[in-house]
């Protein structure tokens, strides 16, 4: 479950379709209806903070977004323009910093796709959107 004052256009996240686990892209979001409308790559429809989900942040997701990696003394360093965010270990997305110029953030929790976009542009002012 999400909450909807987490959520903003073009965040990433899995919504449960009739029983069916999507992707979608979140279109906008209703604070007073308290629901998001969300493109679930068969349709546009409007979902309840239950119905949806965080994706998992991991290595794949960060690829799709056009990451580079560069794997340091059993950390990993994924890079994308100036933007730079490491795991201890590879694979262990529980513990992550991210940085951009003197903006330095760290996490000992597992994120959620759309928590990075929503971090990126805080930090970059740049939305975080898949090629």
């Amino acid at each position: 479950m999400l909450k909807i004052g987490n959520l903003k256009a073009g965040d990433i996240i899995t919504v449960d379709d009739d029983g069916v686990m999507r992707e979608g892209i979140v279109v906008s979001v209703s604070h007073e209806e308290h629901q998001a409308l969300v493109d679930n790559g068969v349709q546009e429809f409007w979902y309840s903070p239950e119905e949806m989900h965080a994706l998992p942040l991991n290595e794949d997701q960060l690829l799709k977004f056009g990451f580079s990696k560069e794997e340091i003394d059993g950390s990993v360093k994924y890079k994308k323009d100036s933007f730079r965010l490491v795991t201890p270990k590879k694979g262990d997305f529980s513990n992550v910093e991210m940085w951009w110029r003197e903006d330095r953030r760290h996490f000992s929790f597992p994120l959620g796709v759309h928590e990075l976009q929503n971090l990126h542009m805080d930090m970059t002012k740049i939305p975080l959107d898949r090629p």
